[in-house]
């Protein structure tokens, strides 16, 4: 309450103390909020003691290279000291983290609290009469100390908080589990990058020596003619014409020098080596997996949806997604707390300074009962929303792995083609250099013959590495990688010897085993046979009715099918026969698509056929009459593509 004069002026406050109180307050917590300002950027010192530090903490616990490596030490040291794989490898851990943390959300609280409490006065208390509702006519009493300390310890349980956290701890374990599906997915990728700057490596260590000597005998040649010109031994234009076929040669091995200057570099940095060691690969055995593409096809996509990393987490998405709207729900419901504590208060006017409480309570929103439908339609749009995705993804998944399949295949056949040429420009070059030896010709064709056969061996190494390129795309797409378990703990000889074993075995086109469909509830004989006999009955009533129009649709589909399957063989002329296993023109058309036919047993525990069966070797034999000629149509613009040398026929 203040006190006005006249004037307007304030004379007395009885709050006078606590507002200046309060004032000093507010000027000390402006004061402190003021001492903030920018950081101090970092010195030119500090970055590069840090860069140091850096340095030595990327080459920790890196066991150096003593000898050549093999393309199996680099995918393992690539593995177990690449710096981006650890980056994915600590993800995973703190996701791991989250989930581990998250479960702990789901207990009780468990509350301590100590309080101190102080008044510059008593609490002095009047009283009524509960009676007559008059004063109390004794005097105002004293409830509380001026000064007291509580302690309290309480026990808490929500039902609504508990729910929400368990969803929370599985949806946090399953964003762990797709950060492994993410780190799987990024050892993949490694894996091809090591494999083809391997190869560039292989290449630039086969090079480097003929490219450099071709370019100190192109130049020689080239001092040579312009010292012959100058001389005016030759004809200028002529001598012009020489310099500059040769400057042509020597632009082209200078490129090819340059091309394979960076391949030890970018190998170095994927398997963290120091940029200068001066990094030697032992070249392997030339070796092209081509088992894998000859399974079946059916047999590939189930492994591709099976083990890819994209559409696994894709799947996990989802359930988190699912696990959402059950969140969603769990809020709508009625909330249930309880309590319970031990509390102390040293206040001498309490007769019980320790005593215990206990409680419980429910509470619900009422307007959760307006926004109920609006949150269930938010709920089943998320979990469509993910449906969606994943769908989406596995029709991604399985044109990818078609094209990798034939990627790969085309690969392989264009490694062939540059293997051949490189065969015969190295044929030509080893003539061309005794013919120069013999004096028959002069030096500007054997330089460019030289040339041609370093383009040949590099373009050969470029689609070799290329090949790998494609094979190791191929396995992203179906989710092999090798069979490890902790980098750390294992040694580079161990990590060395599986990653041996999992080239071994995608060599040999094993494939992991794809486990068989759960077998639906058993039904009862009797009910079987009965429903087969009333099939059977049905059918055979329809058969007069429809013999003729069923006879019709199968010669009309069994041509269409024979068709269709011309039309899908295309591609296959262009893939060698290597790659593809070759087809006879007498292998039936459900062995092309990898159907097996029943054994004879299992066809013989056959219910016998109802009577509409009968028309059926008719159509079959018109059909059989019909098929080669559509198949002959179907494949005569593949022949007119691929050109004389493209086969006729749908073998593979």
């Amino acid at each position: 309450m203040f006190v006005i004069d006249q004037e307007g002026l304030i004379l007395k406050t009885p709050f006078a103390g606590t507002v200046k109180t309060l004032v000093l307050a507010s000027a000390a917590a402006f004061g402190l909020a003021g001492c903030m300002s920018l950081p101090t950027p970092f010195a030119a010192r500090d970055v590069l003691e840090q860069s140091v530090k850096d340095r030595q903490a990327a080459q920790a616990n890196v066991e150096p290279v003593q000898n050549a490596i093999a393309l199996e030490e680099a995918i393992a040291r690539a593995l177990k000291y690449n710096l981006d794989r650890r980056t994915r490898m600590m993800e995973e851990a703190l996701a791991l983290k989250n989930f581990d943390v998250s479960k702990y959300d789901m207990l009780p609280k468990f509350m301590a609290q100590a309080g101190y409490a102080y008044r510059n006065n008593d609490l002095i208390t009047y009283a009524t009469d509960s009676v007559t509702g008059q004063p109390s006519l004794s005097n105002p009493y004293i409830s509380s100390e001026r000064k007291h300390h509580t302690e309290d310890l309480g026990l808490t349980w929500n039902l609504l908080d508990f729910g929400v956290s368990y969803f929370n701890a599985k949806q946090n374990g399953d964003r762990a589990l797709i950060a492994a599906e993410r780190r799987r997915k990024a050892m993949h990728v490694l894996i091809q990058d090591v494999t083809s700057a391997f190869w560039r490596t292989a290449s630039a260590q086969k090079l480097n020596a003929r490219v450099r000597a071709a370019i100190v005998s192109a130049e020689q040649a080239l001092a040579d003619s312009r010292r012959s010109e100058a001389e005016k031994l030759r004809s200028p234009l002529d001598a012009l014409k020489y310099q500059r076929q040769l400057l042509e040669n020597l632009k082209l091995l200078e490129g090819v020098d340059q091309e394979l200057a960076s391949a030890r570099i970018e190998l170095a940095n994927l398997l963290n080596v120091p940029l200068a060691v001066d990094l030697k690969v032992i070249e392997p055995v030339e070796t092209v997996a081509t088992k894998t593409v000859t399974l079946p096809i059916e047999r590939l996509e189930e492994v591709a949806i099976m083990q890819n990393a994209d559409l696994r987490e894709q799947y996990y998405n989802a359930r988190i997604a699912a696990e959402e709207g059950k969140k969603i729900i769990a809020r709508m419901f009625p909330n249930l707390s309880l309590n319970f504590a031990w509390k102390y208060d040293n206040d001498s006017y309490l007769v019980n300074q320790n005593w215990r409480e206990a409680g419980a309570a429910i509470s619900f929103n009422l307007f959760n009962l307006l926004s109920a439908p609006a949150q269930m339609q938010m709920a089943d749009a998320g979990v469509a929303l993910a449906d969606q995705r994943r769908v989406a993804a596995q029709m991604a998944l399985l044109a990818q792995m078609h094209v990798a399949r034939l990627q790969y295949a085309f690969a392989v056949q264009q490694f062939n083609r540059a293997d051949a040429m490189w065969l015969v420009d190295d044929r030509i070059n080893g003539h061309t250099a005794n013919r120069e030896k013999a004096e028959a010709q002069g030096r500007l064709e054997s330089v460019a013959n030289n040339t041609a056969a370093i383009l040949s061996l590099l373009r050969r190494y470029q689609a070799l590495s290329q090949v790998h390129a494609a094979s190791g795309k191929l396995q992203a797409t179906l989710g092999m990688e090798p069979e490890i378990g902790s980098v750390r703990e294992l040694s580079l000889g161990e990590l060395t010897d599986a990653v041996r074993r999992s080239l071994k075995e995608w060599e040999d086109g094993r494939l992991p085993v794809v486990p068989s469909p759960e077998p639906g509830p058993e039904k009862n004989a009797a009910t079987v046979e009965t429903s087969v006999t009333a099939a059977q009955a049905e059918a055979a009533s329809e058969t007069a009715v429809a013999g003729t129009t069923v006879e019709k649709d199968l010669a009309e589909k069994t041509a269409s099918e024979a068709q269709g399957a011309a039309l899908s063989d295309r591609p296959v002329a262009n893939v060698p026969d290597e790659v593809l296993p070759a087809q006879s023109a007498e292998t039936p058309v459900a062995e092309k698509q990898g159907e097996a036919a029943p054994p004879a047993a299992l066809a013989a525990e056959l219910p016998a056929p109802p009577p509409v069966a009968e028309a059926a070797p008719q159509a079959v034999q018109e059909v059989s009459e019909v098929a080669p000629a559509a198949a002959a149509v179907a494949d005569e613009p593949v022949v007119r593509i691929l050109g004389a040398d493209a086969p006729a026929t749908n073998e593979g």
